[in-house]
């Protein structure tokens, strides 16, 4: 096991961190940290191979070399040489942030005020994977991000900091997201001192408020056509970029839908998964009411926009979107 060299200086709160994180979330988050001078003695993140399949993932090459930050890419942060390359830092702090694997003892015991993490719900609920997509998906109004104390489990660590962000009917992943992102900024700059000054608050999760979402997979994102208009709406919105996307089937081919408005209007001869190319808009029957396909991809193509695609694909403006390869009821 290798050792430190000898103390590295402390930046504006006085910590010494290590930083773990492969997503936007945590690049912009690091990116925070070094530009308020914070001390980051080491980056970890995603082995290149490993983050090509990550949703959402970015490369830190560029950043850590600007910052002057040692890069560590990893297939698992808790693996034994990736523990001792923590211990031999002695870093006050250990940052999870964007990250996609759960960090487990040694690690959690290394720094000098524990690993510390951001989860973007307001715990106790939402807690597990995707939480973002989840409270879209289920047409929920406001969500959150939530600092707290990581422990073995799943986010179930002590409340440290919290903030709540509306979600907007034209909200999607991407945008809240990046307001995720941005609540992680106020709350470093205001607990990162409070820590050094042992100061740092922290709240039991109430137990009975728990709910825990399960993985989503790609595969999970097929389209229900008989759904009502507003929960394809908010399905698809869930699921656009940086995920891999709601989809349906032309027979034989996927379609991708990254893309879609309520279209506010009725259409009682258009059938569930049925799509009619109207007045310049690709519409497409659903349980209850229509929605406007705006952007689509059909699988080995590029991404178009309704109109493009309709005018493609669509033989006398009229198709129909099937629940399977095969064909099939949506």
């Amino acid at each position: 096991m290798s050792t430190s060299s000898g103390p590295t200086p402390a930046g504006p709160s006085g910590l010494r961190i290590v930083f773990v994180g492969c997503v936007s979330e945590g690049y912009r988050s690091l990116e925070h940290l070094l530009r308020r001078g914070e001390t980051v003695l080491c980056a970890f993140t995603l082995e290149d191979g490993l983050a090509a399949e990550t949703s959402g993932a970015m490369r830190f090459d560029e950043l850590t070399r600007g910052g002057g930050v040692p890069l560590v890419k990893v297939r698992n942060i808790n693996d034994k040489e990736h523990v001792e390359r923590i211990l031999s830092l002695a870093p006050d702090v250990v940052l999870v942030i964007g990250w996609t694997q759960l960090l487990k003892a040694p690690i959690l015991w290394i720094p000098r005020h524990g690993c510390i993490g951001f989860h973007a719900s307001l715990l106790p609920r939402y807690r597990g994977r995707a939480p973002v997509n989840w409270a879209i998906i289920h047409g929920e109004e406001k969500t959150g991000n939530t600092m707290l104390l990581l422990e073995e489990g799943v986010d179930n660590g002590n409340i440290i900091a919290q903030r709540e962000i509306p979600i907007r009917l034209e909200d999607t992943c991407g945008t809240i997201y990046d307001r995720v992102a941005e609540t992680e900024f106020d709350m470093l700059d205001e607990v990162l001192p409070l820590i050094r000054e042992g100061r740092m608050p922290r709240r039991v999760q109430d137990a009975d408020l728990v709910t825990v979402m399960p993985r989503r997979r790609p595969e999970d994102g097929l389209i229900h056509w008989d759904w009502p208009a507003l929960r394809i709406y908010n399905w698809i919105r869930a699921l656009t970029h940086p995920y891999p996307g709601a989809f349906t089937w032309l027979p034989g081919r996927r379609v991708f839908v990254w893309k879609a408005t309520l279209a506010g209007m009725n259409l009682p001869n258009v059938a569930p998964g049925e799509m009619l190319f109207s007045d310049g808009r690709l519409l497409a029957g659903t349980g209850q009411g229509p929605v406007s396909l705006d952007r689509l991809q059909m699988e080995g193509e590029e991404e178009t926009s309704g109109t493009a695609f309709a005018l493609r694909h669509l033989e006398s403006g009229r198709g129909l979107f099937t629940a399977s390869p095969e064909g099939g009821a949506s």
